[in-house]
């Protein structure tokens, strides 16, 4: 990883629909070097894919839910199995396994807390959880989908 790959990536991220030329342009490269180093890129997992980043208030899914999840349950099988439940539950976007007092993190969007309800009654019948606890989102104040590269190495 160099000063180019970092610029490449500083483009891709603000906008991944930009022309190679475009790229090669603002990070000083002639087009088949750049297109090679992203081709590389792809390939070492560096980058994982290119996508669409969707305004959540125009899709109706802009009230944002940070549930926090303890369980009774520590076990390996246990783990996979809620893993797959929340992973089928659509409107969980992001999901971390935790240290300290909480046990599990979910991001969850929906409509309105009336979705909201249903998507907690849909998580519960899992089973095995101590306690789930909600924290509504006021307002978004910071979001980004771009990493930080100064560290990338």
């Amino acid at each position: 990883m160099d000063e180019f790959d970092r610029k490449i990536l500083t483009c891709l991220q603000a906008d991944a629909s930009l022309p190679l030329a475009e790229i090669a342009d603002r990070v000083g490269l002639s087009t088949t070097p750049c297109w090679r180093r992203i081709q590389n890129l792809e390939k070492s997992g560096i980058i994982k894919g290119r996508v669409a980043v969707l305004d959540p208030v125009k899709l109706n899914v802009g009230v944002t839910v940070f549930v926090a999840v303890k369980t009774r349950e520590h076990s390996q099988a246990w783990l996979e199995s809620f893993a797959a439940h929340v992973d089928s539950i659509e409107e969980v976007m992001e999901f971390y396994r935790m240290s300290g007092d909480v046990d599990y993190m979910l991001r969850v969007v929906v409509p309105d807390i009336a979705a909201y309800d249903l998507v907690y009654k849909r998580l519960i019948a899992v089973g095995g959880l101590s306690d789930v606890s909600s924290i509504f989102a006021m307002e978004r104040i910071k979001e980004t989908t771009a990493l930080p590269l100064a560290y990338a190495s």
